[in-house]
Formats: structure tokens, C-alpha cells, sequence
């Protein structure tokens, strides 16, 4: 403890331990420590202007998680974690809660707009480079939630069952990385057990794996309200209760520390550490919010987190010409879907209205609309109106389906926007299933049948949703994810052509939600998820299982090609360096997102058979070449030891493998270690 600390009675050190309000911790003026402001919102400044839950001060909505994952780009990633660091300087918040770094284990998690992957190597990398961005600014970042916090149902209670080895390789990683790398302030600990054991009081967790192992350094935080046991959790490593129980936490730790039922070296540890962030927080300096500086950085992003699934013919992108007629048809072009709800919503600056958008893009042409569709609130218990079961048969949908092909009648293109219904992607709720409402794939298919121009189709959702049952009707799917404020201007940049479309594929899209490895013990039950499915979450298990998907994970097409040559793997002290030579062999300047892969096609234990282990983005101008070059390391080829307690690197054969994507591999070598 410091000189200003050392003398505090244990009531002062047990006061520190717990916030004074909703979102400030608690101040103790004679130890020269002031009350530090939380903020909410990952993907911009919430700071609550009243009671919690209520309306943040406007600030710049960013992309969500989804849609920045699907850039794959660190360094654009890192630039929003510092717009978002100075926004939070400008609006005196010291701690940013966010990134959330949770593995997307399952396509119905509500909360997976806010969560960057399936895969820890991906969701480590961008993690990392956000936490980064933030703290730039002298703001703290607080990464979470630590830890297997992957559902909303039964989320303050459940108990996540993970064996060890799925927990060091597919849960525990991007914590890892971004902890030893990225150095944040905070990590918040998450509401769930962890195979018993609530998180915030499970010791292993907090202070044998992140203080020991990793080294942190910073303040463990509570999710809000998930606290059970004050004193327990303080033994486990948890330094911050959030909200504060007056009158209760600060009697149980004073009484405890009086009875020996906890050591005052534990809580002076925790006092240490508060005081540490207490200073990190001083050194901020004062900021100005430049809305303008912000957007520019928010609408490159939402643009390179677009995905192009799908191209047939090139009807993309759509060149602006006197006499084009273009039907925009779904609501979700005059109301744009965003954000999803809950602690992450943003009060945003302003919104680009897609259909604006996109008549400002395309000058020359006619730009005419139609709803197509109604919009209607997501049921909590049940499908709503309008959602799967309810399509042509709902008078309002087969009147708005009318209109909609009364405008697309004698079109050049017709534009579609589809997107999940509000309320359907929320904190504290799960989605029911992943289709889209019954009213807008309805409209596809009247479409498709009534028109013979092509259809492209603009999806906004947060989470993936199912593209099976309608995509083979249409000629282009953009998937835009939910992307902020500046969504619309970044659209109209991606369908013209003054952008091309670089996205890549974070999660896998399912031909159906029962193809999903986790579908089987998803969400659990009886106060239980068991995590059967081991660490096959995602495209390890779609690729181990050889089960056909709708679109591979780090899957994206561009306006132009990439042809890829020349792979060389060689050994490097320890590990291996790996490189090849990427062309644009294609008419047009673009990025190319270059992945590297491991399998190990003969192990003692199951494995799946290739591994994302590296990745990088490269700009090549038409014609231009660049080799790439990847370094992996003993981890990168090494499994989990639930019996040794280590990484075990097994002695073979290896396959190094550079490709497109999961399931578009491009060059591969077998190597022997």
C-alpha cells in the first residue's frame, strides 16, 4: 500500500472496495483517491445523464463488435478504440466498459452483437488492438466477461461446464492475449458459474490464472448486481463491487477482517490495485468530442466490416448512369437498424439514412422506395406477428408486398434490406431461432418471381441469421451487421463501388441453426450448460464434422481476385515462419484478408483439422504483388493437456495451410516438427 493508503481504517479500505453509485466508484478525499466514472457502451460513450436504465449524452455510435470482427483489421480496430478513449476524455468518463470478448458459441446468443467471434484467435487480436486505441487516450478499458459467458438465459445463475482443455483453448485465449499484450486497466468478471463456482468468487480464475499466470495488474470489476458473496469474492480476487450494497458489504468485510475469516493483506491488496487505477485515471487529460473526426473513422469502419457473400455475375458494384432505375424496397432503409439494446445502447450523434444515402450516391439515377414489409417488435415468449409464421397471410404484409412490386416492375436493380426485427437482439434475452420474419423472405420470393432485373439483398442484423432459404433467389447478399451510425453512408460507399467491399466472415452461417455444434446442450438446463460439444465451436466443428454451411467462416468476396503463390515453410528457432506471395489478379484496388491455418492431421487427442493461428490485410493496387509473412510459435502448434496441465506439442506432422477463408484454402504444406 502507498504512504496515503497505509494508515486507512479497514471501514475506509471496505468503502473503497464498492462503488458509490450506479456507475461511479467511491471517493476517499483524505487519501487523495477521487470517484472514477464508468461508462457503458463497447461501441460508444454511454454516459448516463440520470437514473440507470435511461438515455446516454449523444456520442458517436460506432460499429458493433460483429461488424468490426469483420474487418479483421487491427488497425482500424485500434483507431476506434481511440476515437472512443478521447469521445470518453470529452465526456469526463475515466473506465470505458467494454471490449466483450466472449466466443460466439452460439448463433442465439442476444448479446452477440457485442462480441467479435468464434474464434479466440480473431477475438484476441481485435480485442487487444481496441483495448489499446482506449487506453491511448489515458482512458481505461475494461475487457469482459470473465469468464465462459456465452448465453443470456439463466445468465446470473447458470452454471457453464467446461472441461479444462475447451477452457485454455477456445474461452480462456483472447483474455490471454489482450491481458498480457494489451495491458488493460479492468477486467469485469461475468454473472455465470464456471463449473460451480461463480466467477466472481472463483479464486482459480482470478487470481491463480489472471494475476499469476498472466500477470495482471489492474482492478477486477463486477458485473453489475452479480456479487453473492462480498467476502468471498474480495478472498477470490474480485477488488470492486458494482452497484454498491451500502450497509451490508462494507459490515461483511470489516467484520470479517475482525474475525481472521479474511486477511487485511487481501484486502489492502485490493486497495493497492484501486488506488493504482485511481492514478492511471489522474493523468487523463481534458478532451473536446470532434463528432466529424469520429463519423469519418465510424463509416470507414462499418464499410470495411461489410461482407459481400455473394456476386453472381458482378451485378455489383452499381455505377451511377442517366436512366438507372433502382428500387429500394424494406423498411429498414428509411428506419436503419444500428445498434442492438441494452447497457451498450449509444444516444448517436446523428444517423445516415440509408435511402438518402444512396440517392446522394447515385445522382444520375431514379431512386425509388417501397416498405415492402412492416416492422414489428420481436415477442419475448413467442413469435410476434409477422415473425415465421405469419407472412402473405397478414393483409398488412400482402398490402406492403404490392406496393413493393409495383415499384420494382420496370426497375434496372432492385435493392432489398432485410434485417431482424426490434427486440430481437437484446441484453439478458436469447434469440428463439435464426430466420428472418416470414414477411421480408416472403417479399424475396414474390420478387424474385415478378421481376427479371437482379435482386441484391442488404442484410442489418447483429447475429448471424439464416440465408438458406432464400438467397438462392437473389444475385448479391451484402451483410452490413449492425454498423453504427455511419451504416448508411458506408452502404451506398459498398454497393457504388467507392469502396470494395474487403468484410470477412467472423462467425460461420449455417445452412440451419441445428447444424451448429453447441445446438444439442444450448442453452442447458436445470440451472446447468454443459459445453458439449468441447473445442468444436464454430467452423472446428463444421470442418471436423464435414457438415456443408452456408457461407465458411472468413468467407468475403471484393470487386476484384487474389491469386496466391509460393508458400514456404521454413523453421524459425523455435517455430516456424511461413510465407507466401498474394497478386491482384483482378480490375480493381482492393484489400485482401490472407489467413493462416494449422491442423494436426495425427494426434493423441481430437483435434480439429485446421486452426485460424494468424491473419493479415493487405492493399494491392491492380496487377500488384506482396509477400506476406506469418511467424507461429510451439503454443500455435500445441494442444491442451488436461492430464499433464500443460501445452503439449506432440511430434509430427503438421499442415500449414494460407487461404480465403476455413474452406477456401489456397496453398498448404506439410511440415514435420
Amino acid at each position: 500500500m502507498s504512504v496515503r493508503t497505509a494508515g486507512l481504517s479497514t471501514a475506509q479500505k471496505a468503502a473503497l472496495c464498492m462503488g458509490s453509485d450506479f456507475l461511479r466508484t467511491a471517493a476517499l478525499p483524505e487519501a487523495g483517491i477521487e470517484p472514477l466514472v464508468l461508462s457503458d457502451g463497447p461501441h460508444g460513450v454511454r454516459r448516463q445523464t440520470g437514473p440507470f436504465p435511461g438515455p446516454g449524452r449523444p456520442a458517436t455510435c460506432f460499429p458493433s463488435a460483429a461488424a468490426l470482427a469483420s474487418s479483421w483489421d487491427a488497425g482500424l480496430v485500434r483507431e476506434v478504440g481511440a476515437a472512443l478513449g478521447r469521445e470518453a476524455r470529452a465526456q469526463d468518463v475515466d473506465v470505458v466498459l467494454g471490449p466483450g470478448v466472449n466466443i460466439k458459441r452460439s448463433p442465439l446468443c442476444g448479446r452477440n452483437f457485442e462480441y467479435f467471434s468464434e474464434d479466440p484467435v480473431l477475438s484476441g487480436r481485435l480485442g487487444g488492438a481496441m483495448v489499446a486505441g482506449i487506453q491511448s487516450e489515458q482512458v481505461g478499458a475494461c475487457v469482459k466477461h470473465f469468464a465462459a459467458h456465452n448465453q443470456e438465459t439463466d445468465r446470473l445463475r447458470v452454471s457453464a461446464d467446461v472441461d479444462e482443455r475447451t477452457l485454455r483453448e477456445i474461452y480462456l485465449p483472447a483474455f490471454e492475449h489482450i491481458v498480457t499484450t494489451a495491458r488493460p486497466w479492468a477486467v469485469m468478471s461475468s454473472y455465470n458459474k464456471l463449473n460451480g463456482t461463480f466467477t466472481g468468487e472463483h479464486r482459480w480464475l482470478l487470481t491463480e490464472l489472471l494475476r499469476g499466470e498472466w500477470g495482471f495488474d489492474g482492478v477486477v470489476i463486477s458485473d453489475w448486481g452479480s456479487v453473492h458473496d462480498r467476502v468471498a469474492a474480495l478472498r477470490a480476487g474480485l477488488d470492486l463491487e458494482m452497484p454498491p450494497n451500502p450497509g451490508v458489504s462494507e459490515r461483511a468485510i470489516v467484520d470479517a477482517v475482525a474475525s481472521g475469516l479474511l486477511p487485511e493483506a487481501t484486502l489492502d491488496g485490493a486497495v493497492t490495485r484501486l488506488e493504482r487505477l485511481a492514478r492511471r485515471a489522474a493523468a487523463r487529460r481534458p478532451a473536446e468530442l470532434s463528432g466529424q473526426a469520429s463519423y469519418a473513422i465510424a463509416r470507414r469502419a462499418a464499410a470495411a466490416g461489410t461482407v459481400l457473400l455473394k456476386n453472381d455475375g458482378g451485378v455489383l458494384p452499381v455505377r451511377d448512369r442517366r436512366g438507372l432505375r433502382v428500387a429500394v424496397i424494406g423498411e429498414f432503409a428509411r428506419q436503419p437498424y444500428i445498434q442492438g439494446l441494452g447497457s451498450a445502447e449509444v444516444t448517436p450523434l446523428r444517423v445516415d439514412v440509408p435511402l438518402d444515402e444512396l440517392t446522394a450516391a447515385l445522382p444520375s439515377a431514379e431512386v425509388r422506395f417501397a416498405a415492402g414489409y412492416p416492422l414489428r417488435r420481436e415477442g419475448r415468449t413467442g413469435p410476434a406477428a409477422g415473425d415465421r409464421g405469419a407472412g402473405r397471410q397478414d393483409p398488412e404484409s400482402r398490402a406492403l408486398a404490392v406496393e413493393a412490386l409495383a415499384a420494382a416492375r420496370d426497375a434496372d436493380l432492385v435493392v432489398v434490406f432485410l434485417g431482424l426485427p426490434p427486440g430481437a437482439e437484446v441484453e439478458n434475452i436469447d434469440r428463439r431461432h435464426i430466420d428472418l420474419p416470414a414477411a421480408q423472405t416472403d417479399v424475396v420470393a414474390a420478387l424474385a418471381d415478378a421481376v427479371t432485373v437482379p435482386l441484391v439483398a442488404v442484410l442489418c442484423n447483429g447475429s448471424v441469421v439464416r440465408t438458406s432459404t432464400w438467397d438462392h433467389r437473389v444475385a448479391a447478399v451484402l451483410e452490413c451487421w449492425l454498423g453504427g451510425q455511419a451504416a448508411g453512408g458506408a452502404l451506398a460507399d459498398v454497393l457504388t463501388g467507392t469502396v470494395n467491399p474487403s468484410g470477412r466472415l467472423a462467425e460461420t452461417i449455417p445452412l440451419r441453426l441445428q447444424d451448429v455444434p453447441s445446438y444439442l446442450s444450448y442453452p442447458g438446463e436445470e440451472g446447468h450448460v454443459r459445453y458439449g460439444e468441447g473445442v468444436f465451436v464454430g467452423y472446428r466443428g463444421y470442418d471436423a464434422a464435414e457438415r456443408p454451411v452456408a457461407y465458411p467462416f472468413g468467407h468475403g468476396l471484393s470487386y476484384t481476385r487474389f491469386a496466391y503463390r509460393d508458400l514456404r515453410v521454413s523453421r524459425d528457432g523455435d517455430g516456424l515462419a511461413v510465407t507466401c506471395v498474394v497478386r491482384n489478379v483482378g480490375p480493381a484496388a482492393g484489400h485482401e484478408v490472407v489467413q493462416l491455418y494449422v491442423g494436426d492431421p495425427v494426434a493423441r487427442v481430437a483435434r480439429p483439422p485446421l486452426e485460424l493461428k494468424s491473419f493479415t490485410r493487405v492493399f494491392l493496387a491492380p496487377g500488384a504483388a506482396r509477400e506476406v509473412a506469418f511467424s507461429l510459435s510451439p503454443r500455435d502448434l500445441s494442444y491442451w493437456s488436461a492430464a499433464r496441465g500443460q501445452w503439449l506439442l506432440e511430434p509430427g506432422e503438421f499442415r500449414v495451410a494460407v487461404g480465403a477463408s476455413s474452406r477456401d484454402i489456397r496453398l498448404a504444406s506439410a511440415v514435420t516438427v
